[in-house]
């Protein structure tokens, strides 16, 4: 088990750093923005994924401070890309701890990033939410032009649907479980009606997670899903690949079945 000491431990020997994973647009595959995603570099070399450390951190001081050294860094490294590129867009997670405790003020406000707030959005999960402050919160960022993205979403049992008829998001993101049972035997699963269905009755974008087939993507743009991730698509990249990448697949005259080989 890892303890929130040797995340601190690892922040100030500059263990840790960011990938970004591209979201491309449906059905036309442009680059339309990235989520930051942290990464644990550790003093013996092995890379440890978010899954592995960041249970540990929940609802402790270190989540708050993981968060807000993302945000500085992902500010630091693409800043300059959002400004050249106002149509495109950042993704950064915000524990729900933090999320109506200053979380969604600071990361508008402090981080460098106060005059691109329409290109920030912010992914919390249904785990302590709906309460007072966290709504407070989301309504501040969206008062400021932020984004407001419900992750994780299972469109089973209902749990997060409930979840969407109380809370103010702009964006819904589709569990990547959901996408595993998008396969040759089972092509169109129960619950793309009801995506479907709710793409077509809101506003609410809907970003899929885990792409991983062609499979996948068709059923996703014949649904009317707005956007997508995952490695069929892309890999996470650095911020400089990033760019690349935004600057290539973006570029004029790319059919779009070759933006994303």
């Amino acid at each position: 088990m890892i303890r929130p000491e040797e995340i601190a431990e690892g922040l100030a020997k500059g263990e840790f750093f960011l990938e970004y994973l591209p979201i491309l647009s449906l059905p036309d595959l442009r680059c339309i923005g990235a989520e930051a995603l942290i990464r644990w570099r550790r003093a013996h070399g092995v890379v440890v994924m978010p899954g592995e450390f960041i249970p540990s951190v929940e609802s402790t001081p270190a989540s708050g401070v993981l968060t807000y050294w993302v945000v500085e860094t992902a500010a630091a490294e693409i800043k300059e890309w959002l400004r050249r590129h106002p149509d495109v867009h950042l993704s950064i997670n915000i524990p729900p701890e933090i999320t109506g405790r200053g979380g969604v003020y600071y990361t508008a406000m402090k981080s460098g990033l106060a005059e691109m707030l329409p290109q920030l959005i912010l992914e919390v999960t249904e785990r302590g939410l709906p309460d007072a402050l966290a709504l407070e919160g989301m309504l501040q960022g969206q008062q400021l032009g932020i984004k407001i993205a419900l992750d994780d979403v299972s469109l089973l049992g209902g749990a997060n649907l409930a979840i969407l008829s109380r809370c103010p998001f702009d964006i819904i993101k589709v569990d990547r479980q959901q996408l595993a049972l998008i396969t040759p035997e089972t092509p169109n699963p129960g619950w793309l009606e009801g995506l479907a269905a709710l793409i077509r009755s809101s506003r609410l974008m809907v970003i899929a997670e885990g792409v991983e087939t062609a499979q996948q993507l068709q059923v996703l743009v014949e649904a009317g899903v707005q956007a997508a991730q995952g490695f069929h698509l892309s890999p996470p990249l650095s911020a400089a690949e990033l760019i690349a990448f935004h600057g290539r697949i973006n570029g004029p005259g790319i059919a779009n079945e070759e933006r994303w080989l």
